[in-house]
């Protein structure tokens, strides 16, 4: 009986002790699952055509991937929303036009100005970074002597006004883009300081020659590129 009891007794601390233990849990880490864990995904990279990286401007064309076809959600789909800044774009003599600068501050700037308020197709196209040239390798940045070897002999309008320094690209090597392409000159702050009656004689709304002597001392150079865009036939 004694032997009886004693065995109850054994049994009964037996599952008592069993029921206090904790639950032998896995860590999430390692349970096993049927369903693979997904790779985490990364944000999908914007729809850059190959030609948005060549930084190749073609007046009445296109300015990398930008045509006469491309939005304002194009260039969002290009380039990545961050890299867009909607703003007034300044045209001269105190006017502004809806617009929207790409990658503003950096050498591979641009803005595009909106022929209408839906901003789906560009109008013209300014305000670029030094990275941009026309096929025939000018840009802003661009010296004195590399625009008379594109072009030849030419002339520009005289300076300290809005369209001061514009080239007339008619009857120059770069005449196929007449009306479609602007280039405009400025001198370097420090010529104008060492021969300020050299700049005075070239001033002003007046056509001047690309052989006036006196341009030949401000170290000219490009400082603004404006292009249009048009539509195909």
């Amino acid at each position: 009986m004694a032997r009886l009891w004693m065995t109850v007794i054994l049994g009964l601390a037996l599952v008592t002790l069993t029921a206090c233990q904790p639950p032998n849990v896995q860590r999430p880490e390692s349970q096993p699952s049927d369903t693979p864990t997904p790779e985490p995904t990364a944000s999908p990279a914007p729809n850059t055509p190959g030609e948005d990286a060549d930084g190749l401007v073609i007046p009445g064309q296109r300015v990398g991937p930008v045509t006469a076809q491309t939005s304002r959600a194009d260039l969002a789909d290009f380039y990545g929303e961050a890299a867009l800044d909607d703003r007034p774009i300044f045209l001269g003599e105190g006017t502004t036009e809806l617009g929207t600068v790409v990658n503003a501050d950096s050498d591979q700037q641009f803005a595009v100005v909106w022929d209408d308020a839906a901003q789906t197709r560009p109008r013209l196209i300014k305000d670029f970074g030094p990275a941009w040239q026309i096929p025939e390798g000018l840009g802003v940045g661009a010296p004195y002597a590399a625009v008379e070897a594109a072009l030849g002999n030419f002339e520009l309008y005289g300076f300290a006004w809005d369209y001061g320094g514009t080239i007339v690209l008619e009857g120059t090597g770069l005449a196929q883009y007449d009306d479609l392409l602007w280039l405009r000159l400025a001198p370097s702050d420090e010529a104008v300081a060492a021969h300020l009656n050299a700049y005075q004689a070239v001033m002003g709304d007046g056509l001047f020659a690309s052989t006036n002597p006196n341009l030949a001392v401000l170290d000219l150079s490009v400082y603004e590129m404006v292009v249009a865009i048009e539509l195909a036939p």
